[in-house]
C-alpha cells in the first residue's frame, strides 16, 4: 500500500515538473496533469502487483515505461488545451521510471513484491 500512497503523491508531481521542464508537454489548467497522474498511479501499482518480481525487476521497469508514455500522451490527446507531442510523453515517462527504480528495489529487497511467478 505504501507504493499506492508514493505513486499517487509522486506521478501527479512530476508531470507537472514535466509541464515546467519540457516545451513539449503543456497542460492548460492544473487538474490535468493531476487526472493524468492519478490514472499512471493506478496503472503502476497494478503492474507492480501484476509483474514486479525478484527476477521481474527490469521487464516492470520496461513496463511501467511504456504504459507511462502511452498513458501520458493518449490521455492528453483527449484533454482540452493539453498538448503533449509523443517526444514529450517519453522523455515524461523517463521522469516517472526514474523513482520506480528505486521503489522497486526496495519493495523487493523487503519481500512486499511476488517472489515467484507462473
Amino acid at each position: 500500500m505504501t507504493s499506492l500512497w508514493l505513486k499517487i503523491i509522486l506521478c501527479p508531481l512530476i508531470i507537472g515538473i514535466s509541464s515546467l521542464l519540457f516545451p513539449n508537454v503543456d497542460f492548460d489548467t492544473f487538474w490535468q496533469p493531476v487526472l493524468i497522474g492519478l490514472v499512471l498511479a493506478a496503472a503502476g501499482y497494478m503492474l507492480e502487483k501484476w509483474l514486479l518480481g525478484k527476477n521481474t525487476k527490469t521487464i516492470s521497469l520496461f513496463a511501467d515505461f511504456i504504459a507511462s508514455t502511452l498513458i501520458v500522451y493518449v490521455m492528453s490527446l483527449f484533454l482540452d488545451g493539453a498538448e503533449v507531442t509523443f517526444l514529450g510523453a517519453i522523455f515524461t515517462a523517463v521522469l516517472l521510471t526514474l523513482p520506480e527504480i528505486a521503489l522497486h528495489n526496495y519493495l523487493v529487497n523487503s519481500g512486499r513484491a511476488r517472489k515467484t511467478h507462473a
